[in-house]
């Protein structure tokens, strides 16, 4: 099984493009450095509850959303 990091930072790669956003214009929104997200996004970083928070309201999805189905 995947680390849980990697299967959020895919999800949120995949919500963020279904939204017809870049990247660096998501990390904008988010109030993240660019090399942040990327590291959100390749399971590089281990997002804390607040950054998800934020990562779900700048996507407009409530939070449990980020989580895939495991």
């Amino acid at each position: 099984m995947e680390p849980l990091r990697l299967a959020v930072g895919q999800r949120v790669r995949d919500l963020r493009l279904g939204a017809g956003l870049k990247q660096d214009e998501f990390a904008e929104i988010c109030g993240f450095a660019r090399s942040y997200m990327s590291r959100i996004e390749t399971g590089g970083a281990n997002p804390s509850l607040d950054a998800l928070e934020v990562l779900a309201a700048a996507l407009k999805v409530p939070v449990r959303e980020l989580f895939p189905e495991r």
